[in-house]
């Protein structure tokens, strides 16, 4: 049974969401994040990454960079900006991306369920990434970026959010991005108990984005339970206190839309072109699409139709790479070999590229399949145009565009307590922090 319920949100006041609504914090980089905020003071990554707030020279880390986030969060709860609600309820939150909608609810989901695995995970962390957000948490007594969970897509739950969203919203607005938003409040007792009975009939959720956000939110949870117990708290009350749960959106699995992850690495360890191209003929059906292949063209001609089917643009040249049947076969039942991203890894990027691990590996790099293909190009002809002598000698820059994990890929290998690659799933459009807020105690 999942344990998910509602909670009393610090949501901004109807005049200023579309001012506070912020992308993730984890989207920019420091000084993209510096920019993004310049004339938009209310717009919630001054929060989200306090850091901007001072001198580029300030260490982004020290004390005092968290506890402005913390007081500029104080500040503007006095002044209005964020509201905290009476009692209890659910949120429904809508995204509008290119004409298509996801509908979740944002409500709290239980620690012991994240660490009970009934909350489930599909990527390991990384404790260096965990810091920052722990830090955050820790220091606002706030969770203030929402999980991005799925689950089995329910007619009950179906049915009551369609039914409540033929009420007005309190907010409807369109991002700078060109997103629409819109939420809806789920007030009514009686409602939010038939809500919270459905939920609790899952046997699982699932983590699609947001693993560091979450397993953040989980350790501060942790030390709030200890120093709890420290400090004599009765267990019951420490049993039921909010620090217990974290912030999350929970949208069903058929409306959710994964997009490509797609890779450029930045030589051919030492192969020619032919040479490279020999080699992935031997497990691949290799079909070139063109001679001379342009940013303006990726798109026709390196997008992959088809599962085991990817893309690769080399030496000018597009191509569409097949495994082959045999190969297929041999990986189709497992859950994590079978992902197109691991085909790549283990057939191509490993044994040819030598890119072994590619969380670490400086020679790759990851792009999101919301900028097309046509970047895949830019950044291979960029490569080439900057390449040293030294580098020049390992063979030209590949990029390979991926066909998409499907989200009934990622729930089986959550299911089967396995771990996908990095970077297998892109999901859009991502979830706005600032929205909805879930205050817990603080001790001591």
């Amino acid at each position: 049974m999942a344990d998910i319920r509602p909670f009393r949100a610090f949501l901004p006041a109807a005049k200023y969401a579309a001012d506070v609504a912020a992308l993730p914090y984890d989207v920019y980089s420091r000084e993209e994040a510096a920019a993004k905020v310049v004339g938009h003071h209310l717009s919630f990554l001054n929060i989200d990454r306090p850091e901007t707030m001072f001198d580029p020279s300030q260490d982004m880390y020290a004390d005092e960079v968290y506890e402005a986030a913390a007081a500029r969060y104080e500040q503007q709860k006095a002044e209005g900006v964020y509201v905290q609600d009476e009692k209890p309820c659910f949120y429904i939150y809508e995204e509008t991306m290119d004409g298509r909608r996801q509908t979740g609810v944002a409500a709290l989901s239980s620690v012991d369920d994240y660490l009970g695995n009934i909350c489930k995970k599909h990527e390991n962390t990384v404790e260096e990434k965990e810091r920052d957000r722990i830090r955050h948490v820790d220091t606002l007594s706030a969770q203030t970026g929402p999980i991005f969970l799925s689950y089995h897509g329910t007619p009950e739950i179906s049915g009551m959010i369609t039914a409540w969203k033929e009420k007005t919203p309190v907010y409807d607005f369109v991002s700078d991005d060109g997103i629409g938003h819109r939420v809806w409040v789920i007030d009514d007792e009686e409602a939010v108990d038939q809500l919270k009975a459905a939920f609790a009939g899952l046997d699982a959720t699932y983590i699609a984005d947001g693993h560091h956000r979450a397993a953040s939110a989980v350790k501060v949870a942790l030390k709030r339970r200890e120093a709890a117990k420290a400090a004599g708290m009765d267990p019951a009350a420490i049993r039921g206190a909010e620090f217990n749960y974290f912030l999350s959106v929970l949208f069903p699995d058929e409306e959710l839309k994964i997009l490509d992850y797609n890779r450029v690495v930045k030589d051919l360890n030492g192969y020619t072109p032919d040479d490279f191209l020999e080699k992935i003929s031997e497990k691949f059906e290799v079909q070139m699409t063109s001679l001379s292949c342009h940013e303006k063209d990726a798109e026709d001609l390196m997008r992959p139709r088809q599962k085991f089917e990817m893309g690769m643009y080399l030496n000018g040249r597009s191509y569409l790479l097949r495994l082959k049947d045999d190969y297929a076969a041999q990986v189709k039942n497992d859950p994590v070999g079978s992902l197109d991203v691991s085909v790549l890894q283990n057939e191509v990027l490993n044994p040819l590229l030598g890119i072994g691990d590619p969380r670490t590996d400086k020679r790759i790099r990851f792009i999101g399949g919301i900028r097309g293909l046509g970047e895949l190009v830019k950044d291979v002809n960029k490569f080439n145009a900057a390449r040293t002598e030294e580098e020049t000698a390992k063979g030209p820059a590949v990029a390979f565009a991926m066909y998409p994990t499907d989200i009934r890929e990622l729930f089986k290998v959550a299911d089967a307590g396995l771990l996908m690659p990095p970077k297998s799933t892109w999901f859009e459009p991502k979830l706005r922090s600032g929205l909805f807020i879930h205050e817990f105690e603080r001790i001591g």
